[in-house]
């Protein structure tokens, strides 16, 4: 039988964040997700989606051209089916990224899969959630982001970061949510306390600051 999932919207477009940012990518946007954070920018993705079988989403992403992928949502791994898709795109030869909160396990996910996992400050409401037995399951390859509102987030991520699994590990990047944290006042904070993270800015709201969607 062949395996559905609930996808919000499927694009082209220029990787936005992490240390991908800049680079063409294909974006599988998959619907739901089991945290509500205060500044969600795509909460259009809780409900809204279409079922499209597992081998319609391959043949969509093979047509818009690109081998590197990005799996998120929402929050992807919410859906039973999204190991397989991760999977299949790696056995397609794809570059597969998958974007996901940090609340759900991630060790059964194929280790050529790569993580990008936002653990939740405080300002968002759900820090609580936050699964840090994740860390153990992270290869080299992975990363970890951290979203900024204020000051107090800046301080729970930078002493997260002190844990053992990812105290000097790469691929650690702070992002100022959109619209509330000014990204020279969380440089200022970086650079006070010499931490060696990326400041991450989501270069897609820059690039086009009007489009809220993909599609």
């Amino acid at each position: 039988m062949q395996q559905t999932l609930l996808v919000n919207e499927i694009f082209l477009s220029i990787q936005g964040e992490s240390s991908h940012a800049g680079r063409p990518c294909v974006m599988v946007r998959l619907t739901g997700c089991n945290l509500r954070c205060s500044w969600c920018d795509t909460t259009y993705a809780y409900e809204q989606g279409d079922p499209m079988s597992l081998g319609d989403v391959l043949r969509r992403v093979a047509e818009l051209g690109y081998k590197r992928v990005e799996v998120t949502g929402g929050e992807p791994l919410t859906q039973p089916a999204t190991p397989d898709l991760l999977r299949a795109l790696c056995d397609a030869g794809c570059e597969t990224l998958l974007e996901t909160n940090g609340s759900i396990d991630i060790s059964p996910l194929d280790p050529r899969v790569v993580k990008i996992v936002d653990f939740k400050c405080p300002s968002s409401g759900q820090a609580d959630a936050n699964m840090w037995a994740n860390l153990a399951y992270l290869s080299a390859r992975d990363e970890v982001k951290f979203v900024i509102a204020d000051r107090d987030d800046y301080l729970f991520a930078r002493e997260a970061i002190g844990r053992p699994e990812l105290r000097g590990r790469p691929g650690i990047t702070f992002s100022p949510v959109h619209g509330k944290l000014p990204a020279a006042q969380l440089a200022e904070w970086i650079l006070a306390d010499g931490l060696d993270v990326r400041l991450g800015l989501q270069l897609h709201k820059i690039i086009w600051p009007d489009k809220h969607r993909g599609k």
